[in-house]
């Protein structure tokens, strides 16, 4: 059986990764937070003033703090949250800066006016546009800790409340720029310092109400090396299954912006060994448990270097991240179906080939890749074997090289190099193929539909 009609057909499932046990389904709420609530008819922040946290106020985008400086001018309270205030203080370059503030959406749109955008039903935000940079600003809200899943979330409250309803205390921390301090509610700031994850609140309840936190978690584990506090561990291996009433669209989305993360390989390599991948991809999970696995390690390795090397606001393209996925399953089917076999085949039984693995891919994933994506990823892993052909027979073709994604191929053709470097002079030998070649032949993409003349209806009475 070839490894794509195992991984598909395969139905079998751990309940848990080796070494566990199952747990008990009253899991004990995190002590220190049942703890600190005792305390809380009022809770009362610990601030830490500039001389304490070393935050560099440089790295603060200077459109987040007019958004705040407008927003305190108008009489409301408003803080950086979440994190950026996380990343600042690791010492890592934020990747967004939300605000969270006392005005309700609406009062945030008469401040903005036009430059304000109220989006969503579930979450009401506010996106302020400065050109293509959108600052997400939210209103304060409270929640209580229902095990329901949390399908609306428009209950508006204080600071406390919205430090206390967070998914975890790393992000629970806010910074109030104009004094430079640093409020923490739930500490976060101890955690951040000691590298520890930890769930404001019972871990399990947190999960039940959105279960995408669990692949958060992992994210930051990913990213930032810290470690699970044990009852949080606990409840992430037993909450794994309350992943299946997720959104799809918004795992996807998680997963797509880890492999922009600059830490994809160790990402993928956390939902593995916690078999997540197992009910999002299940073909991926297979895949990697097989001897040819480590080949997409390969790929996301060189994929996080690119990423570390880029500027915040450049990344790969969606479509050749979903390659560094698929390919290595083609480069093996290949190799059990044709070359193992003695048989060398023809590009035509190789996009076939392609196109049946990406139908397998689409089936039996959790979240669908968007069809543009699709399209664009069977480009490139078709011409994986144009570019570097299994018979050696190089033909520098003008229309291949002018193709509209050729260079996104290309690229791909330059990720793999990083772990095989023999295929470096044939990179450079296309790259001067591209260059020779001219201009990007854009007309598949740009040609004009000829207008369809209307029908002339027939007289009404004429019966013909």
């Amino acid at each position: 059986m070839s490894i794509l009609s195992s991984a598909i057909t395969s139905g079998t499932r751990k309940t848990l990764y080796p070494g566990t046990r199952a747990l008990e389904p009253d899991l004990p709420p995190n002590s220190a937070y049942c703890a600190y609530l005792e305390l809380c008819g009022s809770v009362h922040p610990r601030i830490f003033h500039a001389d304490e946290h070393d935050i560099d106020f440089e790295r603060i985008d200077a459109d987040a703090l007019t958004v705040i400086r407008r927003l305190q001018e108008a009489g409301f309270t408003a803080y950086l949250v979440g994190g950026g205030v996380r990343d600042l203080l690791a010492k890592k370059r934020p990747k967004d800066f939300d605000i969270s503030t006392s005005a309700r959406p609406e009062q945030i749109k008469h401040i903005f006016r036009r430059q304000c955008l109220i989006i969503g039903r579930r979450f009401r935000l506010a996106h302020i546009r400065f050109g293509k940079k959108i600052i997400e600003v939210s209103t304060f809200r409270s929640g209580e800790d229902a095990e329901d899943l949390i399908v609306r979330d428009n209950q508006w409250g204080s600071p406390e409340e919205d430090a206390l309803r967070r998914d975890f205390t790393i992000n629970g921390l806010f910074y109030e720029p104009c004094e430079h301090h640093v409020i923490d509610y739930v500490g976060g700031w101890d955690d951040i310092h000691a590298g520890v994850i930890r769930t404001i609140g019972d871990p399990v309840i947190r999960f039940r109400q959105d279960p995408v936190r669990m692949i958060r978690l992992l994210k930051f584990r990913a990213r930032f090396g810290y470690h699970t506090d044990p009852e949080t561990e606990k409840a992430l291996i037993y909450c794994r299954d309350e992943l299946a009433k997720s959104s799809p669209a918004r795992l996807l989305e998680e997963i797509f912006r880890m492999l922009e993360s600059g830490a994809s390989a160790e990402f993928f390599n956390l939902l593995q060994h916690y078999e997540f991948l197992e009910m999002l991809f299940p073909w991926l999970a297979h895949f990697l448990d097989t001897e040819y696995g480590e080949e997409v390690y390969m790929l996301l390795n060189a994929v996080d270097r690119v990423h570390k090397e880029m500027p915040p606001d450049q990344r790969l393209d969606r479509s050749l991240l979903c390659a560094c996925l698929i390919y290595p399953i083609l480069e093996s089917e290949v190799d059990v179906q044709y070359t193992d076999k003695d048989i060398v085949p023809n590009l035509g039984e190789i996009t076939n080939l392609a196109s049946t693995l990406s139908k397998a891919v689409a089936s039996s994933s959790f979240s669908q890749f968007p069809r543009r994506q699709r399209m664009a990823t069977n480009f490139i892993l078709t011409s994986q074997y144009r570019l570097t052909p299994i018979n050696q027979r190089y033909y520098f073709r003008a229309k291949l090289v002018r193709h509209p994604e050729f260079a996104l191929a290309l690229q791909f053709l330059q990720l793999r190099c990083d772990h095989d470097p023999e295929l470096r002079p044939i990179y450079e030998k296309w790259v001067e193929a591209g260059r020779d070649a001219g201009p990007v032949d854009d007309e598949s993409s740009q040609r004009k539909r000829r207008r369809r003349r209307p029908r002339r209806r027939r007289p009404r009475g004429d019966s013909g």
